[in-house]
């Protein structure tokens, strides 16, 4: 049996660290998501940061925005990875339902990250 899917979360400021502690609560799951941050280094750091969390497993990297330094490292280092998926715009809804399904590809878990992560966008009633 391979390892589970690897799920990096690339946030500005302490944002991945905060949404690691937080679906780990939920979850009760506490080892399935590992934290880059992109305070205090520049820009050549945070490629080093991320390229050291995904290292060479199969990966779905989480970002906090579509733009910015953040996806910029990403996709400068891992863009043609076959092995990783980006998603951006994370949120704890698709982190929570991530951790219990990392037995899928790459694709397949950051097409159902994207899915749940948009039915959880609502305005109640």
């Amino acid at each position: 049996m391979s390892d589970p899917l690897r799920g990096v979360i690339v946030c500005h400021g302490s944002l991945a660290r905060a949404l690691v502690d937080a679906t780990a609560q939920i979850s009760g799951v506490a080892d399935a998501l590992v934290p880059v941050s992109n305070s205090d280094c520049d820009r050549g750091s945070l490629e080093a940061r991320v390229a050291a969390a995904v290292g060479g497993e199969p990966t779905v990297v989480f970002v906090d925005m579509a733009s910015g330094s953040c996806l910029f490292a990403v996709l400068r280092r891992l863009r043609e990875r076959p092995s990783v998926r980006v998603v951006t715009g994370v949120n704890l809804a698709m982190l929570v339902d991530f951790v219990f399904h990392r037995d899928l590809t790459p694709d397949e878990a950051a097409k159902r990250a994207v899915e749940i992560g948009e039915k959880a966008i609502q305005v109640p009633a």
